[in-house]
């Protein structure tokens, strides 16, 4: 994974706690990929206009740990907006504890569709 800095907007900033964390203190991935997926989602719904859910998410790798104290930053890039769905590059910083050192942790495609109030998908509107 190339590291330098980060892609698109820092849409999300939290914590790593104790309670995300295996007995080694490494963060859980799966605590890592649900806060890149509220990222996603809150950029692809102020997108949108609207309610969007996740339709995939495409191959993601984890280069480097988060660590409990650290601070989880989510940069959200739009990469693609089709008729119904927006396709954003997602990427996860560790802030580490106490400094300004950021490390590229994962990244991923995220592909989020709109839907109406039925949950019916629905066109994305233009910009």
């Amino acid at each position: 994974m190339k590291e330098a800095n980060p892609t698109g907007v820092l849409t999300l900033r939290t914590q790593a706690m104790p309670k995300d964390a295996n007995a080694a203190g490494d963060i859980f991935g799966g605590w890592v990929m649900s806060q890149m997926d509220i990222a996603g989602a809150i950029r692809a719904a102020e997108r949108a206009g609207g309610r969007v859910v996740t339709a995939a998410v495409n191959q993601m790798a984890f280069a480097k740990a988060v660590k409990i104290g650290d601070t989880l930053c989510v940069y959200t890039d739009i990469v693609r907006v089709g008729r119904t769905s927006i396709t954003l590059r997602v990427e996860a910083w560790a802030q580490r504890y106490l400094t300004l050192n950021m490390e590229l942790v994962t990244h991923a495609e995220f592909v989020m569709v709109a839907l109406d109030k039925t949950g019916t998908p629905t066109p994305v509107p233009e910009e």
